[in-house]
């Protein structure tokens, strides 16, 4: 007789990883949401939505943009990232995440949306083995495996706090996230939709260090300007006067306008 328990409909959730940048600290940013509900609640943790009956999982990851931070964007903004399916990744009923990732042209401010207490900026940075995010209250560390067990046996998750791990498998698909960005920077970098419709190299350098794990001051602006020659396109000098020369302005050259 055919066993019906081996067949499962889990439930399919949106997990969107939402990018900024800071012009005044000059950082990339990732909003991070403070869970109000179980599981996890009071832990931090990428915004997340149940993928509604009548939209796809573009629709729902550009709605939950909307939701979360009242911003309209067209899907050039937002690209998939990866189906995580490890059956450990939830506690209770299975749940398979379908993950986003959006790149805002702004860095707006941030109000708690529904089924969250708080939401913020976190700040990028990096360590030699791992990617960083902190709010300069909490750092929270990309892990290097898929599951970790304290999230899921009981008696090691009830000492864990919340300040000190994401929700869920969530340190994972921050470093699956992180790897992506690093390995199409060099023929594809949507990332640099954070600074908007025009960028300085000087910028794009600024988003491309914490990526690489490197100083911006080790990234030789002549270097870098000739080996993204045919990523960018030049759009001329900024109109915005200040001290020395005025910067140049680049687009990036894949994108239909």
């Amino acid at each position: 007789m055919e066993n019906t328990n081996i067949l499962e409909r889990p439930f399919i959730t949106i997990t969107n990883l939402i990018w900024s940048f800071d012009h005044t600290t000059n950082q990339v940013n990732l909003l991070l949401v403070k869970r109000d509900n179980p599981p996890y609640s009071g832990y931090w943790a990428l915004p997340e939505t149940f993928m509604r009956e009548n939209e796809s999982a573009e629709e729902a990851a550009l709605r939950l943009v909307r939701e979360k931070i009242g911003m309209d964007l067209t899907g050039s903004h937002t690209e998939q990232l990866a189906t995580f399916t490890n059956p450990r990744r939830t506690p209770g009923d299975r749940a398979i995440s379908l993950a986003y990732m959006t790149f805002l042209p702004d860095k707006p401010l941030l109000k708690a949306g529904y089924g969250a207490s708080d939401a913020r900026w976190y700040t990028m940075g990096y360590t030699q083995r791992a990617y960083s995010f902190g709010d300069g209250e909490r750092l929270f560390h990309t892990t290097q495996t898929p599951v970790q067990r304290a999230y899921y046996d009981s008696f090691d998750r009830d000492q864990v706090k919340a300040g000190q791990h994401l929700a869920f498998d969530h340190e994972w698909i921050l470093k699956v996230a992180c790897d992506r960005i690093r390995n199409k920077l060099d023929y594809q970098p949507n990332v640099l939709l954070i600074l908007g419709s025009s960028f300085t190299l000087k910028n794009a350098r600024r988003v491309y260090s914490p990526f690489l794990k490197t100083p911006v001051s080790d990234i030789d602006n002549s270097n870098f300007k000739k080996s993204h020659q045919e990523l960018f396109t030049d759009l001329g000098t900024s109109e915005v006067k200040g001290p020395g020369r005025p910067a140049r302005l680049y687009k990036l050259a894949h994108l239909i306008t």
